[in-house]
């Protein structure tokens, strides 16, 4: 038993690394390192490790797609399905892959605006020499700056990240082309003055386009900014719009000259014309009144034929004679003739029978 006592204290002071009544050393790095590799293999590295890929794995399982978005979920690359806004679940990320898509969020598309060169479409020529978007050519065969905005939002997730591969690119090149198709139909002046007309439709014919080709985009609007004339022919523009001005003036003032006359000159024809009528008309009446005055003297003439004769002469003489001035009315057969009467001259000398 007295061994076996002083076995036990020997190992208790090993342990506690005192002996002698006197404290002993620290453990050494050299003893630790040797104490963890001992208890390496007893599981606790293991679990830890565990539990990171857990958590790990767990928080690509998981996923919040905001109220403005669309989730489009790929499995190992292939297209799975959209998810709606809120919480949602889904395989690892090694698995599968989230994408979201902003589809209430309106992008801008300028092109003419000089302080961002990635937005204004462009092409080089081959001495590298930039040709401006804006730089268009009218139906007149006059040259315009049309710089204008295009506003689009995602309408589709699906289409815009599979269908097409560069969707700002192609509404870039699809925006010039419709509005080089737009200015190319109208005059100059009217790339000026009618900037919202031309708007409406290249917007219709971009959106046209787009849903052509299935890119998952709705244009919202298209909108044009101050259209003029390159700055080299801005003078003479002016002055060509000033000549134009006078001549729009010279056919005013001719066409106030023109409906101040002719209204007037129809008025006196058409007045002219009415009294004619209104003359005819009295012509015809009377001369229809005397027609049927003459018939009904007519018709009595055929009754008694020596009394109307004698009627008739006699009004006649009623009517002719107050307007004759001296007359002699003489017997034919006389002869005898007094000589101081100018019975010479027959103007004067009535013979009666």
């Amino acid at each position: 038993m007295n061994w076996d006592w002083e076995k036990l204290q020997q190992q208790h002071k090993r342990r506690t690394g005192s002996g002698n009544g006197s404290d002993g050393p620290p453990p050494g790095v050299e003893e630790v390192l040797n104490k963890l590799k001992a208890t390496r293999f007893n599981g606790g590295w293991l679990l830890i490790v565990a539990v990171f890929l857990v958590v790990l794995m767990g928080s690509t399982m998981v996923f919040m797609v905001g109220s403005n978005e669309l989730g489009v979920i790929q499995r190992f690359g292939r297209y799975v399905r959209t998810v709606s806004p809120g919480l949602h679940f889904k395989l690892p990320a090694l698995v599968e892959k989230l994408t979201k898509v902003k589809t209430d969020f309106v992008y801008t598309e300028k092109f003419g605006s000089s302080s961002d060169p990635a937005s204004v479409s462009g092409r080089f020529s081959a001495g590298t020499e930039r040709i401006d978007a804006t730089m268009m050519l009218t139906g007149d065969l006059n040259v315009g700056v049309v710089p204008w905005i295009v506003q689009y939002r995602i309408k589709d997730p699906y289409n815009y990240l599979f269908k097409v591969r560069d969707v700002p690119q192609l509404i870039r090149d699809m925006s010039e082309a419709s509005m080089r198709l737009v200015v190319g139909d109208r005059s100059i002046n009217e790339v000026i003055s009618k900037r919202q007309e031309i708007a409406i439709e290249a917007k219709r014919r971009l959106q046209k386009d787009m849903k052509e080709a299935e890119s998952g985009v709705e244009i919202v609007a298209v909108e044009l900014q101050n259209t003029n004339v390159p700055g080299p022919v801005q003078n003479s523009f002016n002055e060509v719009n000033k000549a134009v001005q006078e001549r729009e003036k010279v056919i005013y003032q001719a066409k106030e000259g023109y409906n101040k006359v002719i209204p007037e000159a129809r008025g006196e024809a058409d007045r002219t014309i009415e009294t004619s009528k209104g003359y005819a008309t009295a012509r015809i009446n009377r001369a229809k009144g005397e027609t049927a005055r003459f018939t009904d003297l007519y018709d009595e003439y055929t009754k008694a034929r020596d009394v109307t004769r004698r009627r008739l002469y006699f009004e006649m003489l009623k009517d002719v004679i107050p307007k004759l001035k001296n007359r002699y009315i003489i017997d034919a057969g006389e002869k005898n003739l007094l000589p101081f009467l100018n019975l010479g001259d027959k103007r004067g000398v009535i013979n009666a029978k």
